[in-house]
């Protein structure tokens, strides 16, 4: 049975290592890159490392044994994350993350006491003037340095360099599919009728694939899997994957911000596409369908206004339909799972990550 601890720690500790060795070389550039350094760090921190569990447990699958090389690749796929959710943070302009302020609005309040880095400078950390337009341009460079850092980590991680060669498609794929999903959202976000189909498309694209499909794919391309695992991997990935994203979907208007460390405002006040908007907007009577859209038009929805979407959404039965659909999709996963030849001890934690993976409060 796998420990999840310790997997964590062991992908933590390399992150660690890595930020300590960036940073070092960041500030001999210039003093001024302190605010950088501290974002870089404070983006890896926290994480359930679900991505890198899922690269590792596709590598197991493969046959292969656990080393440090399997490790430093799984990682890579938290760099990926990071630079996604950074990216992500700026579009939606979200103010928190993890309980932490994003990178945009952290980047806004350069000079405060908050930069900090392992080492202390020689004087006190430089204190410079950033525009009004400047955060968010920041961030989107951090963002790039992460994807950056994660192509770097994953080609050197240790593993024979021909079984690096072979996921070199995977890569472009993975990122592909990232886009398309992010592109989708935002020209289908405050649109008046998401459909549910539409919404299920941006989840599949956005969030499923890179979180759970691609990251199998690329260990058990790694290991050598046969086609008939990679075609479990996708059986099993991507209902998934979605489930992940419904769960998220929840998490996102009816989550407690101080478990989340995020707002559960934000989906609504941009009218996020979900399939749980989706979905109570199908269902809702024609009164109570105007009334949501009459809320989620002010932009000034404060947490009231939220608590009676939250009362709309539970009242005409959306939220138990999302749960239905995200058990539906775990169901599918683990039949998925069930028929594919792999080794005992991989079904098992596969099998265990999919209930983490869709029954998450955060």
């Amino acid at each position: 049975m796998r420990d999840d601890l310790a997997f964590r720690r062991r992908i933590d500790a390399y992150l660690c290592r890595l930020v300590d060795e960036e940073e070092t070389e960041l500030l001999r550039l210039s003093g001024e890159l302190a605010p950088l350094c501290a974002q870089l760090r404070a983006s890896l921190t926290r994480g359930k490392r679900l991505r890198a569990a899922f690269l590792y447990w596709g590598w197991r699958a493969s046959g292969q044994p656990d080393c440090d090389g399997v490790i430093r690749a799984a990682a890579a796929m938290e760099l990926v994350h990071a630079a996604a959710c950074t990216h992500d943070d700026i579009i939606d302009d979200s103010r928190l993350r993890h309980g932490l302020p994003t990178a945009h609005v952290a980047f806004a309040e350069v000079g405060a006491p908050r930069w900090s880095t392992r080492d202390p400078l020689p004087g006190p950390v430089p204190h410079i003037a950033v525009r009004q337009e400047q955060p968010a341009a920041l961030a989107m460079m951090l963002g790039d340095l992460l994807m950056g850092y994660a192509a770097q980590v994953f080609a050197t991680c240790g593993l024979p360099g021909a079984y690096v060669a072979r996921t070199v498609p995977l890569w472009s794929t993975l990122l592909r599919e990232t886009i398309a999903g992010e592109f989708l959202e935002v020209l289908r976000t405050g649109n008046d009728t998401p459909e549910i189909a539409e919404s299920l498309e941006v989840a599949r694209y956005k969030t499923a694939k890179y979180t759970v499909e691609r990251p199998l794919h690329m260990g058990a391309t790694l290991g050598g899997a046969s086609r008939q695992v990679m075609e479990a991997f996708t059986a099993y990935g991507l209902p998934l994957g979605e489930a992940f994203q419904l769960r998220d979907d929840l998490i996102g208007t009816f989550g407690d911000p101080a478990e989340t460390g995020k707002s559960n405002l934000d989906d609504l006040r941009d009218r996020k596409p979900t399939a749980l908007l989706a979905t109570s907007l199908t269902l809702l009577s024609p009164p109570d369908r105007r009334l949501l859209e009459k809320i989620l038009d002010d932009p000034a929805l404060d947490e009231s206004d939220a608590a009676r979407v939250r009362q709309l959404m539970d009242e005409c039965g959306a939220r138990r339909r999302v749960e239905e659909m995200i058990s539906e999709r775990v169901s599918q996963a683990r039949s998925a799972l069930d028929c594919a030849a792999l080794p005992i001890e991989a079904r098992a934690a596969l099998g265990e990550l999919a209930t983490s993976a869709a029954d998450r409060a955060w």
